[in-house]
């Protein structure tokens, strides 16, 4: 592994470690010996020279890659935020149900699902995962449809960036409606309908 290499695998194990890593660890981690490994660290600490918001410190008896301490005031203002809170099943099958269907009216998810959404399509909205998308022609029942912050959440480069439907069994009452949609919405070829 050359010094380059080397200094781009510390990085990583610093940046995911929760705490200091000793030169000890360092060295197993990385199957590499103590003097290659500290020519990769200095290589890292001058890449996080002092205009990077970033720094190789040598604390508590390892190294670490925290923040520039000059830093802490925006930093702070970042944990200030409340933490984001994990979806629970039933806002994760209509989110799918919307972003596989979108635009879609609060009536067709319940049907979908077969439970009322009303809350959680509510709690999606509040949360900006979802939102409005002009009422439907028949009944004019509010449609909605996924946000970039729905597609950064789930790592997602744009609305068609979804899997394939064709990983997933349809079955049931409702299936033969759910493929039609799917299809009218490009997400399923006829062929596999």
């Amino acid at each position: 592994m050359t010094d380059h290499d080397l200094s781009r695998a510390l990085e990583a194990l610093l940046f995911m470690s929760p705490e200091p890593l000793g030169l000890v660890s360092l060295c197993e981690l990385t199957e590499s010996a103590p003097g290659p490994v500290q020519r990769a660290l200095a290589l890292l600490a001058e890449r996080h020279g002092a205009a990077s918001g970033l720094e190789v410190a040598e604390v508590a008896g390892g190294w670490a890659l925290r923040t520039r301490p000059e830093l802490a005031p925006v930093c702070d203002r970042l944990r200030a935020r409340p933490p984001d809170e994990r979806l629970s099943p039933a806002a994760l099958e209509t989110l799918a149900v919307i972003a596989y269907l979108e635009p879609v009216s609060r009536p067709d998810i319940s049907r979908l699902r077969g439970v009322s959404a009303d809350t959680t399509v509510a709690s999606l909205l509040e949360r900006g995962m979802i939102e409005e998308a002009g009422r439907s022609q028949e009944g004019g029942a509010m449609r909605y449809r996924t946000t970039p912050a729905f597609q950064e959440r789930f790592g997602l480069k744009g609305p068609g960036d979804l899997p394939a439907i064709t990983e997933f069994e349809l079955t049931g009452d409702e299936a033969e409606a759910v493929r039609r949609r799917l299809r009218d919405a490009g997400h399923l070829a006829d062929e596999l309908a």
